[in-house]
């Protein structure tokens, strides 16, 4: 015989007719429906909390995520005029930033301003954010910018 979608029946035992609770006492489901006598479970909504029952222990031994990250955070501002302290050719990171007590978090990047101008020469800068007017001040005072590429390039297919 061929197989075709009107022949298709499930195997014996695959389906099985749900039992209609709550019609009257003669379908030998009346009367407290399977349900048993009173009590919070009998009550329409009334076992809504108990869902958990045995899981309940295993979700509160998962750890919680803590923290909130912001996603409209600003990264924390450097201007060129407080870069003075540092010496001629020294790298400038937001770890060295911190250090100096310039900064205080990193959390969301550090942004070179371009206020003010740049008298230590050779400086170079490492996974800073900079503003235009900053790079040509920067370029200016021989400044070498590293920038790591952190956006991979979509590969063509």
């Amino acid at each position: 015989m061929t197989v075709t979608l009107h022949t298709l029946k499930p195997s014996p035992g695959a389906q099985t007719k749900t039992r209609r609770l709550g019609r009257g006492n003669a379908s030998s489901r009346g009367t407290y429906s399977g349900k048993g006598q009173k009590g919070q479970r009998a009550r329409t909504g009334g076992k809504n909390g108990l869902k958990l029952m045995g899981m309940r222990r295993m979700i509160q031994n998962v750890p919680k995520k803590r923290g909130f990250v912001s996603r409209y955070a600003k990264p924390a501002v450097v201007n060129l005029k407080d870069l003075s302290i540092f010496a001629a050719g020294s790298l400038i990171s937001p770890k060295e930033l911190v250090k100096k007590g310039l900064v205080r978090d990193t959390g969301s990047g550090v942004k070179i301003l371009g206020q003010g101008e740049l008298k230590v020469e050779g400086l170079r800068f490492q996974d800073c954010e900079i503003s235009l007017p900053a790079r040509e001040k920067i370029e200016k005072a021989r400044g070498v910018i590293e920038i790591k590429d952190t956006k991979k390039k979509a590969k063509k297919s």
